[in-house]
């Protein structure tokens, strides 16, 4: 029987950091010694205290249908949350809690998105933001963010993007890949910019926003510029700074009209959140900040090894990141080259490819990220089993001809 499926797919890959992690997955089944770098994911447990808080709403019986958008508890937790670390005040009817922050984006983008909209994305960008404005008929407009920039989006770079179709406007700092920070300098440019396109609605993903390092600070937009905050949507969840990403919750603060329109469109696909993961989430925000200083700490000595390493490697650059777990190495002066097992290396795909089949290290390559020829490789592992990583790739690179 024939069967056809809706044209929205059409060209829709999988994110290339699932695919690569799917391949990585594959290998080790075989019995190869791979060592995967390919996904965000903290290597830290989630902390005990908000385990315990699961534990005690299941015991409690907080275990029924949840609100849509988010438990009166969590809710509150999440507004204190934005007063207390962002400067922003939102209501009840300002705040929703989604299946992670992946679907805060669908619910924003399929409540205002139709076909010939524009979305501006910065590059390089997390792989979900043009594949969700493209499932809504929607056109990712990027924006190219440069190495000797910092990784910044310029005020002039973006105003070059928008156009009268434009709808969407994504920030994404601390950012992924590159970890790069945007400071409430930087952002008071882009809010100038923006302030030109009155009908133009921001999401500001601040899903790393705790992890920085040195000195550097991440700022909200929203409250940059107050004036945008009646068309922005803050988004932010528990995965990253809590090593919660299996519990799936992610929250935004946004205009009560937007966020009405985004609970119909949850409310009809999944309905709210496990009662029991969004009683941990409480915990988690309202608990002292040492839950996450200890992993700052960490993260901020892997990926200065990291990238120290990476940098000794003849032939690859790297930036140090700001923020965020990532090391973003740049491999231009690899192409062009032959590996040790016979391959040509065109591209930073066929690099990563090689990597991960002669040397057993999956990374994502930075044209999955729209900014090419680099890679993704996430630091979210022990400082062994980095240095071990580093030490094949530079083998890897040496192994070039």
């Amino acid at each position: 029987m024939a069967r056809s499926f809706a044209h929205r797919l059409n060209g829709l890959p999988a994110p290339a950091t699932i695919e690569m992690a799917r391949r990585a997955r594959a290998l080790k089944a075989e019995g190869r010694p791979v060592i995967s770098l390919a996904l965000g994911e903290p290597d830290f447990a989630t902390p005990p205290a908000v385990v315990e808080a699961a534990h005690q709403a299941a015991l409690a019986g907080q275990t029924k249908y949840p609100p849509v958008d988010g438990t009166p508890a969590l809710k509150a937790a999440i507004a204190r949350k934005f007063a207390r670390e962002n400067g922003l005040d939102y209501t009840p009817e300002q705040i929703m809690v989604s299946n992670g922050g992946k679907q805060v984006i669908f619910n924003a983008f399929m409540a205002t998105l139709n076909t010939g909209d524009e979305v501006v994305v910065p590059t390089p960008y997390w792989v979900s933001y043009p594949l969700i404005a493209r499932m809504f008929g929607a056109t990712p407009v990027f924006a190219p963010c440069r190495e000797e920039d910092g990784f910044r989006l310029r005020a002039e770079v973006l105003a070059q993007a928008l156009t009268p179709r434009t709808r969407w406007v994504v920030l994404n700092f601390p950012n992924n890949p590159t970890g790069a920070i945007c400071p409430a300098e930087d952002l008071a440019e882009i809010a100038r910019v923006l302030r030109d396109y009155p009908d133009v609605w921001i999401l500001s993903d601040e899903i790393y926003e705790h992890l920085v390092f040195g000195t550097g600070r991440s700022a909200s937009i929203a409250a940059v510029a107050p004036d945008l905050k009646d068309r922005t949507i803050t988004l932010n969840g528990v995965s990253k700074a809590y090593a919660m990403t299996g519990w799936r919750v992610g929250f935004a603060g946004g205009p009560a009209d937007l966020i009405a329109a985004m609970r119909g469109v949850q409310g009809n696909a999944t309905s709210g959140v496990c009662s029991v993961a969004q009683a941990a989430a409480a915990a988690a925000l309202d608990g002292p900040p040492d839950l996450v200083g200890t992993m700052v700490a960490t993260y901020d000595r892997r990926r200065s090894n990291v990238v120290q390493a990476l940098r000794a490697v003849p032939g690859l650059t790297c930036a140090m990141p700001e923020g965020a777990f990532y090391a973003y190495p740049g491999i231009a002066a690899c192409l062009g080259r032959t590996t040790a097992g016979g391959r040509l290396v065109e591209t930073d795909h066929d690099f990563a490819i090689a990597l991960l089949e002669e040397e057993f290290v999956a990374t994502v390559p930075g044209s999955a990220f729209g900014h090419s020829p680099y890679l993704r490789l996430s630091c979210a592992t022990s400082d062994d089993v980095l240095a071990e990583a580093c030490q094949r790739m530079a083998r890897f690179v040496g192994g070039l001809h």
